[in-house]
């Protein structure tokens, strides 16, 4: 039986409804740095994770900003983008995995649409003079300019795309034949429409450094691509990695989910968070929490395997918690990020699901705070 996922699905209808989601969006992406920082006080990241995180975070907050402006004049222009942008309402609140897809399409496109249309100050002038000459909004120019400006910000490309390829970072060498990287990638999940970034430290004792080597370098970056599943417990893509490549040895691997975003204006949450975020709406803009969880995998002790008559390779044995089984890592720690209202509302109700979920509250002032 094949599920439609578009039935989880709402195009966002009117400019006005639009605009006031990617104006939600950009304040919550603008706290993340914020969260980010307190994870490492609460000691689950590394100051270098952090660094790789927040530009992840950047790249994620420009595609936002890309999309706002390809979907600004939504339903304003007759014929233009008809349905408005698609919101995965249920499960995710963030766009749906075909968004993005079509992003790194038109990206693909960008030079040609750049060299056809005018510039902005041109659509600008032209505007004015419509303005002047026929007593009317132009809307049909005010829609021209904002597919310039989103045709533009691709046209930067330091965006996150559905798919964002492995970066390896040298962390030094262990001996002459051993060396140590810090490799990390994200992608934009097409099942759970989510963003999530991985991190992996891994030590090398191939002939050739792993970023230099023509043969290993994109296999393994065809490999962790292929892996970056929110689905696969973090076990399965360490093992199965280890398994692939005799001369890489993986430590520890690192997932940060970003999302699901929770809105009483824009998803339909079930549990006690629904009446929670039904209580706080009455304030604008304060109706939402934003998951956020980082699982870590680590290796215990190496083993060894036969991997011929003579030859054996390393294999890690990893490090399971006593929920291991469930949940394929180390450490696994969900978080939920609100505003100081609905956090108010969640301590008075105290849902017994939500009392071990650390909390990054937004105050008043736009200071996060971290609870327990």
């Amino acid at each position: 039986m094949t599920t439609d996922l578009t039935l989880d699905h709402q195009y966002l209808e009117g400019a006005a409804k639009t605009r006031r989601y990617f104006a939600k969006f950009e304040r919550i992406i603008g706290h993340l740095d914020d969260v980010t920082e307190l994870t490492i006080e609460d000691g689950q990241i590394g100051r270098t994770e952090s660094k790789i995180i927040k530009t992840y975070l950047g790249q994620l907050n420009r595609t936002f900003t890309a999309l706002s402006y390809k979907y600004l004049m939504t339903w304003r222009v007759s014929g233009a983008l008809p349905n408005g942008m698609a919101v995965d309402r249920q499960d995710s609140g963030f766009p749906v995995f075909q968004e993005l897809l079509q992003m790194a399409n038109d990206a693909l496109n960008v030079d040609h649409h750049l060299k056809t249309s005018l510039s902005p100050d041109e659509i600008k002038k032209a505007m004015v003079k419509h303005i002047l000459n026929d007593h009317s909004d132009p809307t049909a120019l005010q829609y021209a300019l904002s597919q310039r400006l989103y045709y533009e910000w691709l046209a930067d490309r330091d965006l996150f795309f559905a798919g964002n390829d492995p970066q390896a970072i040298w962390r030094g060498n262990i001996n002459d034949d051993r060396r140590r990287y810090l490799v990390h990638w994200a992608s934009y999940d097409s099942q759970t429409n989510l963003p999530a970034i991985y991190l992996l430290e891994l030590e090398d004792s191939g002939r050739t450094a792993l970023v230099q080597d023509d043969r290993r370098w994109p296999q393994v970056q065809a490999h962790l691509m292929a892996q970056a599943v929110s689905g696969l417990k973090l076990v399965t893509i360490g093992a199965g990695f280890d398994q692939d490549f005799d001369d890489l040895h993986p430590k520890k691997l690192r997932r940060v989910h970003i999302g699901p975003m929770y809105s009483h204006a824009y998803t339909e949450q079930t549990g006690p968070l629904r009446e929670i975020l039904a209580e706080a709406s009455g304030e604008e803009g304060v109706d939402w929490a934003l998951s956020w969880t980082v699982e870590t995998l680590w290796s215990k002790k190496v083993g060894e395997e036969k991997t011929g008559w003579f030859s054996t390779a390393e294999r890690e044995i990893f490090n399971l918690d006593d929920r291991g089984e469930v949940t394929g890592a180390t450490d696994q720690t969900r978080a939920l990020i609100l505003p100081q209202r609905a956090y108010q509302v969640l301590k008075d109700r105290d849902p017994v699901g939500m009392k071990n979920i650390r909390k990054y509250v937004v105050g008043k002032n736009g200071r996060v705070a971290s609870y327990v």
